[in-house]
C-alpha cells in the first residue's frame, strides 16, 4: 500500500527511520544526513595538511584518522539496521576513545574534536544506562587531555561533548519509539482484520445455518406433499424461493457490515421455522425495546436465531418455549431471552461453533450466555443490558 501526495511521502520517509537503507539512493540520503555532523573532522584534516608534523607523525595521523572515521561510520550505519552485538559495540566504542586520546596527545589540541564523535557513538550505540556513564566519562577525558596539553580551549568543548552525547540518546529513543509505533500499528491492523474475519464467520454461520435449515425442512415437506397435494407443495417451493432470496440479501448485508437483525423480525422467523418443523411454538408478543441499545438487541436477535436453528436441526423436540423478560440484577437491568425445548439436545458433547460465536457476540454487547442440558430438553438463556433502570413493576414481567 502506498501513500499518495506530499503527506503520504512524508509518512513514508518517517517510516524508514531506524531502518537500514534498502537501495543505493537511500544509502546516499542517509550519508548526506550524516555528513554535516562530520564538521569536527575539518580541524584534524587541516592539521595534517599544514605540514607541522614530521613524516612519521603525519603517517600515524592519517592512519589513525582513517581508522577512527571508518570505525565511527561503521557503528552509525550498522546501528540503523542489523547492529553489532553488545560486546563488539563496546570494543569499537572503546577503540574510538583510545584513538581519540592517542591522537590528541600525540598531534595536539586540533584533534580534541574527535571526542565529540566518541560521545555521539556512546549515545547512539550503547545501552541507555551505559550511555549515561560513558558520555560524562568521555567529556572528563577530553578535558583532562586538553588541560594536559596546556590548552584552555578544552573548556569550550565540554558543554558540546556533553550535550551532543545526551541529545543522541534522545534521537535514539525517538527512532526506537517510531519503530515500536509502526509495529504496534501493524499489530492493530492485523487484530482488526482478524476480528473482522471472526465477525464474518459468526454472521455467515448464523445466517446460513438458519436459512439452510429452513430450506431443508420445506424441501422435505414439498417432497412429501407433491404426490397427493401438489398445490401445497407448490406453496412450500414458493416459501423456499422466498427464504433463499432473503438469505442472499442477508449474506450481502452481513458481508458489507450493515446488517443488524431485529428481535421482532427474528421472533416472526422463529414462528415460521418451528411451525415448518412441526414444533409447537410458544412465543412472546412483540417486545418493548425502547431502552435497549441496537447492539444489545442485535446480539439478542442473533441468540434467538441460533437457538431456534439448533432446535430445528438437532433437538427433535415437539415443543419450544421462548420467553423474554426484564430482570434487575447486580449488574443492572438486563433483558433476558430464554429458549427451552423438550428434545434430546443433539449428540454433541461440547458447544459448537454457533454457541461459541454467540458467546463472543454477547460478551461484546456486555451480555452473557448460558446453555444448559435438561433431563428432557435443552435451555439457552441470553442476557444483555436493558438500558434504563427498572421500576418495581417491571422486574420479572414480560418484555
Amino acid at each position: 500500500m502506498t501513500d499518495d501526495g506530499p503527506d503520504g511521502a512524508e509518512v513514508h520517509r518517517a517510516m524508514r527511520m531506524g531502518e537500514p537503507p534498502r537501495n543505493l539512493g537511500e544509502a546516499v540520503r542517509k550519508l548526506v544526513w550524516i555528513l554535516p555532523w562530520l564538521v569536527f573532522f575539518s580541524s584534524p584534516i587541516d592539521d595534517l595538511l599544514s605540514g607541522h608534523h614530521g613524516s612519521a607523525a603525519t603517517v600515524f595521523g592519517w592512519i589513525g584518522f582513517g581508522t577512527f572515521v571508518g570505525t565511527y561510520l561503521a557503528l552509525v550505519f550498522r546501528n540503523m539496521g542489523r547492529a553489532f552485538s553488545g560486546p563488539v559495540v563496546g570494543v569499537l566504542v572503546a577503540g574510538l576513545g583510545v584513538l581519540a586520546v592517542a591522537l590528541s596527545l600525540t598531534l595536539g589540541p586540533d584533534w580534541l574534536g574527535l571526542f565529540v564523535y566518541v560521545s555521539v557513538a556512546c549515545g547512539v550505540t550503547l545501552p541507555m544506562r551505559a550511555a549515561y556513564v560513558t558520555i560524562p566519562a568521555t567529556t572528563v577525558t577530553m578535558l583532562l587531555v586538553g588541560l594536559h596539553g596546556g590548552e584552555d580551549d578544552a573548556w569550550g568543548l565540554v558543554l558540546l561533548v556533553l550535550l551532543i552525547g545526551f541529545s543522541m540518546t534522545g534521537v535514539r529513543e525517538l527512532v526506537r519509539t517510531t519503530i515500536e509505533l509502526r509495529k504496534a500499528r501493524a499489530t492493530v491492523a492485523q487484530l482488526a482484520a482478524n476480528e473482522e474475519r471472526l465477525r464474518l464467520a459468526r454472521d455467515l454461520h448464523d445466517l446460513l445455518g438458519h436459512s439452510l435449515s429452513l430450506i431443508t425442512l420445506k424441501s422435505e415437506l414439498a417432497g412429501r406433499m407433491l404426490p397427493d397435494h401438489p398445490d401445497k407443495a407448490a406453496q412450500q417451493v414458493a416459501d423456499i424461493e422466498q427464504v433463499s432470496r432473503q438469505a442472499l440479501v442477508d449474506v450481502r448485508e452481513a458481508v458489507t457490515g450493515y446488517r443488524r437483525p431485529r428481535l421482532a423480525g427474528e421472533l416472526a422467523g422463529a414462528q415460521v421455522a418451528l411451525t415448518a418443523a412441526g414444533v409447537v411454538a410458544d412465543l412472546p408478543a412483540e417486545p418493548d425495546l425502547t431502552t435497549v441499545t441496537e447492539d444489545s438487541e442485535s446480539a439478542l436477535a442473533w441468540a434467538l436465531r441460533e437457538a431456534i436453528t439448533n432446535v430445528v436441526r438437532h433437538s427433535g423436540a415437539q415443543r419450544c418455549v421462548v420467553e423474554l423478560v426484564r430482570r434487575q440484577t447486580l449488574d443492572g437491568p438486563m433483558l433476558e431471552l430464554s429458549v427451552e425445548d423438550n428434545g434430546s439436545g443433539g449428540s454433541g458433547k461440547g458447544p459448537g461453533n454457533g454457541l461459541t460465536g454467540l458467546t463472543e457476540r454477547l460478551e461484546k454487547a456486555g451480555g452473557t450466555l448460558e446453555a444448559t442440558r435438561l433431563k428432557h430438553g435443552f435451555r439457552l438463556v441470553a442476557r444483555v443490558p436493558a438500558g434504563a433502570p427498572l421500576t418495581a413493576t417491571d422486574v420479572g414481567s414480560p418484555a
